[in-house]
């Protein structure tokens, strides 16, 4: 337990669900666990409510999927009748919220916001307000998000930290493949490509399937887990192109026996990363990866070194390189063990708590 326990609170405008909801659920957790007073803010149809309240979390329904009145008096009511050290916020929608039921509060708490993706930020006037003026600190999930977000806002360097998301190394670590595979009913006589993500259309699922059918390798399967609002036309797109040896199980609540299953992983996406927890997942257990030079990435993926990496929406570069670890079990060894050392000193769960925490106290301490 920490020598003092902060009260905080995480919103959370967004109705989705993948990697930043999931981070901000584990992170809570975490916090939880070291005494800290953790509550989730978000729309009670957002499936990050429900999730938060199943963990065991504390957790609040309230109106802040959109920039309206009804969302901004929620939001003010929660920070004047509750005493928060620190707001966290993730989304646009609820930072904006947040940033506005502030101003004028009495004893208001710190503002930190979360930026989990790569996508640019607008440079007016607003914008740099909120960034600059209203948020106290704030955190990105890489490096790279991290200067970008400071040379396109002129922020000061001291209050922008990077915090890539941290997973438990203990948990994610190789199996036995044939086991896996017997879990996942996969079968044991393919070299199987696999991703897991949401069906995104940026996660480059449809570009993952067009380098396996200009493969044209019946030694080859493709394993899609996860769901989202791409799933009929990933289905659609796979048909068209005759793949037989495809599979798709939708979201699994233990991915470990599904990543353990492949024998590469591959992540083509082409916008709005951090450094992709799967990916991250995916090295530490030691899978050979295929991934792109997109948003902070290559903090995970060094090409050649923990993962051949290719350029976003080259189906001709993306289909060579898996058809070159497909060749070679020594390089998807070689590449496995190498992510695994790699993301095991830099992406350990403990570690993202001790970065947060601090950047909690520090944003406390400023506020004051």
């Amino acid at each position: 337990m920490s020598a003092r326990a902060l009260s905080i609170v995480h919103t959370e405008a967004s109705l989705g669900w993948g990697g930043q909801e999931i981070r901000i659920l584990n992170e809570a957790l975490g916090m939880a666990a070291r005494g800290h007073r953790m509550l989730i803010a978000a729309p009670a149809e957002a499936r990050i409510y429900t999730e938060a309240r199943a963990l065991g979390l504390a957790a609040t329904a309230m109106p802040i999927g959109r920039k309206n009145g009804a969302g901004l008096r929620a939001m003010r009511r929660l920070l004047k009748t509750e005493r928060f050290d620190v707001v966290n916020s993730h989304s646009s929608t609820d930072s904006w919220l947040a940033a506005l039921a502030r101003i004028g509060l009495a004893n208001a708490p710190a503002l930190v916001r979360t930026r989990h993706i790569s996508a640019p930020v607008s440079r007016n006037w607003a914008t740099r307000w909120l960034y600059a003026c209203a948020t106290d600190r704030m955190a990105t999930t890489g490096e790279t998000l991290r200067h970008d977000l400071i040379e396109a806002l002129h922020l000061d360097p001291q209050r922008v930290v990077s915090v890539p998301t941290g997973m438990n190394i203990d948990r994610f670590r190789p199996g036995d493949r044939a086991a896996a595979r017997l879990n996942t009913c996969l079968p044991q006589d393919l070299i199987l490509v696999g991703i897991v993500a949401t069906l995104r259309s940026w996660k480059g699922h449809r570009l993952l399937i067009d380098a396996i059918a200009r493969l044209g390798r019946s030694d080859i399967g493709l394993v899609i887990v996860g769901d989202g609002p791409q799933r009929e036309a990933l289905t659609a797109a796979a048909a068209e192109r005759s793949l037989a040896n495809v599979w798709m199980p939708g979201n699994q609540a233990d991915v470990v026996p599904w990543l353990n299953s492949l024998d590469i992983f591959a992540l083509p996406s082409y916008a709005n990363e951090g450094v992709p927890q799967a990916l991250v997942q995916a090295m530490l257990c030691e899978r050979a990866c295929v991934t792109t030079t997109v948003g902070a990435i290559g903090e995970a993926a060094i090409d050649g070194q923990t993962a051949l990496v290719v350029a976003p929406q080259n189906v001709d570069q993306l289909a060579a390189a898996i058809g070159r670890l497909a060749d070679s079990a020594e390089l998807r060894h070689t590449l496995g063990g190498a992510a695994r050392t790699h993301c095991v000193d830099r992406f350990d769960a403990t570690v993202m708590i001790d970065r947060m925490e601090r950047l909690f106290f520090a944003a406390v301490g400023e506020s004051q």
